[in-house]
């Protein structure tokens, strides 16, 4: 996925002190180990990712124009520096875990070898992609197992910190365990797969709820899932669900049908939802849970 130069994406005193490498011990190598101290939430792995994001932005590391022109007035660099960020070539090692390997406390995830003061450069960067995506992977990792092999879906665009949260999140989350996700560019960038159902305002558009649901499965016929709470769960919404799906048995569609449930008391509404459909002759439908705290 193409961005934008992030090069200065730092903190200052990572180029002050490349400043000072450079004028003192040019020749000096360092090595940088990028680590954790302790898993989160008292989980017993981390899910090691980034890397994809991370070969990225090394890839594309210069020094625009504007770049040296904002170092330069600021009056704190060396002019034989900022001349060399002009032509920066990087001559850095890295060596890194696979993404998706399990990461434990206190072993490198990654390591850069290089001169001293290009190596310093990539500390904030290098921490902000792979905290950020190894967190979402780790979290996405642990919901997968708690749904003991149900499907989950990665739905975290809007309230991610960030186009750039979102996209990348979103691959992290796969990379997790979620199957899927309502990111559509992070499907294009990264080859995922696309899915969502519709909004409440889909159902608040048409007079009533069995029209939206009539409109649904004439437009997706072999895709039917309906979203079953904007009125009343129970009373309401998986009623009219079940007698849509009855429409299109009678057509010959057999599915797949399938209804969601975005709000209330999600585990007494699954369960009473579950005995409703199998009673009408539909197990094999599917019920898709969501967050409850979105508003459309």
């Amino acid at each position: 996925m193409k961005t934008r130069n992030l090069t200065l994406l730092l903190d200052f005193y990572e180029l002050t002190m490349a400043n000072g490498f450079f004028k003192e011990n040019p020749e000096k190598i360092g090595y940088f180990d990028l680590y954790f101290r302790k898993v989160p939430d008292q989980g017993g792995l981390v899910v090691y990712t980034g890397l994809d994001q991370v070969i990225n932005y090394l890839s594309n590391l210069y020094f625009s124009d504007s770049d040296i022109k904002f170092l330069r007035q600021l009056g704190t660099f060396e002019d034989k520096f900022l001349k060399y960020l002009e032509n920066f070539d990087f001559k850095c090692d890295v060596w890194s875990m696979k993404e998706g390997t399990p990461a434990f406390p206190n072993e490198p995830l990654l390591t850069v070898r290089g001169p001293l003061f290009q190596v310093q450069l990539l500390e904030t960067m290098l921490l902000n992609i792979i905290n950020h995506e190894s967190l979402i992977a780790t979290k996405a990792r642990r919901v997968c197992m708690v749904a003991h092999g149900r499907k989950v879906m990665e739905f975290g665009s809007r309230r991610a910190q960030g186009a750039d949260a979102a996209t990348y999140g979103a691959r992290a989350a796969v990379i997790g365990g979620c199957f899927g996700t309502a990111n559509v560019l992070s499907a294009k960038e990264f080859g995922l797969k696309p899915m969502g159902t519709m909004a409440h305002s889909w159902v608040q558009s048409f007079p009533s709820e069995i029209e939206a649901f009539e409109a649904w499965m004439r437009v997706y016929p072999h895709n039917c899932l309906l979203l079953v709470d904007t009125y009343d769960v129970l009373n309401s919404g998986v009623p009219h669900a079940i007698e849509v799906f009855r429409q299109l048995k009678r057509q010959g569609i057999d599915g797949p049908f399938g209804i969601r449930i975005d709000s209330g008391d999600i585990t007494y509404l699954t369960r009473q939802a579950r005995k409703m459909l199998d009673q009408a002759g539909f197990e094999s439908a599917t019920i898709t849970i969501s967050n409850a705290l979105d508003e459309e």
